[in-house]
């Protein structure tokens, strides 16, 4: 019998290694799996590399892990939204090393991985710093650069519901990062507000299949 659940945040995060990839799902605050990400502080994995839209907010979750030394660089599109103050005294004190994707380019890397792919071609960063040291190619007269798959060693997701499965739907925004973050990893983790009953979920509204779902967590909810 299938059944993906687990019984505990610290259950779910258990075995997570030591400079492991990590795939921070959210959005601004939307979609962020912050129980997880705080269960991992607690866990005491160490020397991450944390791949996220923003740089954590606050002191908690993404952000509670840069404060306590955990993570020793940070992938991300936008380390300077709301509250970065974490990430900002980490970055200054030469303790974090950052590394800038725009967005698109971001999100496409991770489904280059997810689908198996060698990496693309992009126009994006053409003659910026961003492209320097990367392989660059002309098709059609357009100067493209090379981006390479981004894959994790784990994904720390957030749902709205979930069954045993591992299906998952999500709420509004939160369906961002999550779907491509949950395929682009070798063990994708999940909290749920709710943890449904077998068909319960219409599978014509799921939004990630349960085969790219290794653990699921209730957190909140039922």
């Amino acid at each position: 019998m299938i059944d993906k659940r687990v019984r505990s945040l610290a259950e779910a995060v258990a075995g997570i290694r030591d400079g492991s990839v990590i795939l921070c799902a959210g959005f601004g605050q939307a979609g962020v799996a912050n129980e997880l990400l705080d269960a991992l502080l607690e866990q005491g994995a160490r020397d991450l590399v944390a791949v996220a839209n923003n740089a954590g907010n606050g002191d908690t979750g993404l952000a509670g892990l840069i404060k306590h030394g955990r993570v020793r660089k940070i992938i991300c599109s936008f380390p300077r939204s709301d509250n970065p103050h974490q990430f900002e005294a980490a970055y200054k004190a030469g303790r974090l090393e950052l590394e800038l994707v725009p967005q698109g380019t971001l999100s496409e890397r991770m489904r280059a991985a997810a689908a198996g792919l060698g990496g693309f071609y992009s126009p994006v960063s053409v003659g910026t710093k961003l492209a320097e040291g990367k392989e660059t190619r002309e098709v059609d007269g357009k100067l493209y650069v090379l981006e390479k798959p981004l894959r994790g060693d784990v994904a720390l997701c957030k749902a709205l519901k979930a069954d045993r499965w591992g299906n998952l739907v999500y709420r509004k925004a939160a369906r961002n990062f999550n779907p491509v973050m949950a395929m682009a990893a070798d063990l994708t983790v999940v909290q749920s507000r709710e943890i449904v009953e077998l068909g319960e979920l219409d599978p014509e509204g799921i939004h990630t299949p349960g085969i790219f779902v290794d653990r699921v967590v209730q957190v909140g909810g039922r």
